[in-house]
């Protein structure tokens, strides 16, 4: 029904059409007008009117778009939030984040009740509600509660933040308004990181996983933290100073308050990019891309331990200046590798290895070097699924172990029921490699990848190992150089890969094109991808050099040019 109400009607007057029904579909009265389509006004009070015909989709990360195009939009999607808690009967959340995103756009995404993305099928609800016009909004609105959500539930509930966008309050008051549409019961916790709200919402339906607020998520990790550094001795090489690049985002507050609750004298945090233009020349994705320092460190020392939380604060990269003064960075990869490691040794140490199957879940971005490691070196499991969290957190989820990164520094790990019943049973005795374990999996923000608890995670890890951050880089294995290129093209959909994307089907011949391209250069490897969102190919290189890896990308962007100017005809 919603696909007939939302879609074109060919030729047939939609008003007719919907009259014919004897539905109402005038405007609601309970809609605030500048929550409309038509309506649509921004936090500075300035109407932006949508048109009908733009579309929008609900992606990975919800929707995102600059600020002024997202008020009905939030609106609608408080609408969703509260039909989707009184179908299930349970509490669900509601984040305004665009996390690395510039401080201009904003975004709103539904966390459903274990504190996970908001199930697949949802997702498409979310776009059919979002585009209907405000003509069809109380008919579609009607469809939806009379397919999922028939009853009402007294226990409907709403959970809210928001990052510290200019936007983000006013948004809240759209979300509010959509909410109480719904007839459901709100709760805000204002000015959140994302994962501290993930954790709330999985508290909140699950009251032995913690206290579902604030204060709770920083008991939690900072307890965690505190009993990891019983168990982990501090050599003479690790050093407890660490300068953190806070993306002049939530996360400088938030995490002032988590590490006011750290053992005096562990963790001596310096922190950079407190207050400022939100992701501007700093945080977690302009060091990647950028390959260069962050905003205010421009002077930093040669192997002086440096880290970045992105807007959102769910993730996180370190890097630092090498001897000779260059750019280091020390991405997921580094992390998911430096986790794995660890968390092996102590399985190994506990006689569990026979018993716990492990994973490490990575994709084709993830550099070559880290994949070969963990294969060659320590013997373990990698899967590689397409791009996008989703996918590497159903892979993850499927062993009793498993570690997930992407190279942009999101990830954490996942533990099955059977790992906590085995590592938490008395029966299973308390050396030290088990406690280390128990300690872990509490320390780590399994719900979600948080850059906040990955940090006191890797710092509890690098003590352990006594390594320094030039040690970390150079110990495990080293990044084979890469290049990033996007190509456009008239029609992404042409192009069709195997699942984990590492292997073009379509167009027929491209690849071998690539295969060619890779055996002339004598080593490296590389691949495509379409974009999801518009019409460019996205192309990936690794290299014996930074230069080779470059002229390797060319190269095959060209290849991917030549087979594009054929199918259309050039």
């Amino acid at each position: 029904m919603l696909q007939r109400l939302c879609g074109s009607s060919d030729g047939v007057d939609r008003l007719a059409f919907f009259r014919s029904m004897h539905v109402m579909v005038t405007e609601r009265q309970d809609v605030p007008k500048e929550f409309t389509r038509t309506g649509n006004t921004d936090h500075h009070g300035v109407a932006h009117p949508i048109d009908d015909k733009k579309i929008f989709h609900y992606g990975t990360a919800g929707f995102r778009a600059d600020s002024s195009l997202l008020p009905f939009i939030v609106y609608r999607m408080g609408y969703l939030a509260g039909l989707r808690s009184r179908f299930l009967n349970k509490a669900v959340g509601v984040m305004i984040t665009a996390s690395h995103n510039p401080e201009n756009d904003n975004g709103v995404k539904l966390i459903d009740p274990k504190g996970e993305m908001l199930e697949a099928s949802w997702e498409k609800a979310a776009s059919k509600i979002v585009n209907c016009t405000d003509l069809e909004f109380p008919t579609v609105c009607r469809a939806m509660e009379s397919e999922f959500a028939a009853t009402e539930s007294g226990h409907a509930l709403v959970l809210s933040a928001y990052d510290s966008r200019p936007s983000s309050k006013y948004l809240q008051t759209a979300l509010l308004n959509g909410v109480k549409l719904s007839k459901s019961q709100f709760k805000s916790f204002d000015l959140l990181t994302t994962p501290q709200l993930h954790y709330i919402v999985r508290c909140e339906n699950d009251p032995n996983y913690g206290s579902p607020d604030e204060d709770g998520y920083y008991q939690t990790f900072a307890s965690a933290f505190n009993a990891m550094l019983k168990l982990t001795d501090r050599g003479t090489h690790y050093s407890p100073t660490l300068h953190l690049d806070c993306s002049n985002g939530v996360g400088a507050s938030k995490f002032k308050q988590l590490i006011s609750r750290l053992t005096d004298g562990v963790l001596n945090v310096v922190l950079v990019n407190e207050k400022g233009p939100l992701n501007e020349k700093c945080g977690a994705d302009f060091i990647k891309i950028a390959q260069t320092f962050p905003n205010g460190f421009e002077k930093i020392e040669a192997l002086q331990r440096c880290a970045s939380f992105d807007g959102d604060a769910d993730r996180l990269v370190y890097f630092y200046r090498n001897k000779s003064g260059d750019f280091v960075l020390v991405d997921g990869d580094k992390i998911a590798v430096l986790i794995t490691r660890y968390l092996h040794e102590q399985i190994i140490g506990a006689g569990l290895e026979k018993e716990l199957s492990f994973v490490v879940v990575q994709t084709a971005y993830a550099n070559g070097n880290s994949t070969k490691y963990i294969r060659e070196k320590m013997g373990l499991e990698v899967k590689m699924v397409p791009t996008g969290v989703k996918h590497l957190v159903h892979e993850a989820c499927k062993y009793d172990v498993g570690v997930y990164f992407e190279a942009n520094g999101h990830g954490t790990v996942t533990f099955s029921e059977r790992f906590r019943k085995l590592v938490f049973s008395k029966d299973s005795g308390e050396g030290i490699e088990l406690k280390r374990l128990r300690g872990f999996s509490t320390l780590i923000n399994e719900v979600v990848g948080d850059a906040m608890s990955d940090l006191l995670a890797v710092e509890i890890l690098l003590r352990h190992y006594d390594w320094t951050i030039d040690d970390w880089a150079n110990q495990l294995y080293l990044d084979s150089p890469s290049c990033q290129l996007k190509v456009k093209v008239n029609d992404r959909s042409i192009f069709k890969t195997t699942f984990d994307e590492m292997t073009c089907l379509q167009p027929m011949g491209l690849q071998d094109a690539i295969d060619a391209i890779i055996a002339s250069n004598g080593e490296g490897r590389s691949f495509v991808r379409p974009s999801g969102t518009e019409d460019i190919v996205r192309v990936y290189a690794e290299g014996s050099s930074a230069e080779n890896a470059r002229e390797l990308a060319e190269k095959v962007a060209d290849a991917v040019r030549a087979i594009t100017d054929n199918a259309d005809g050039k």
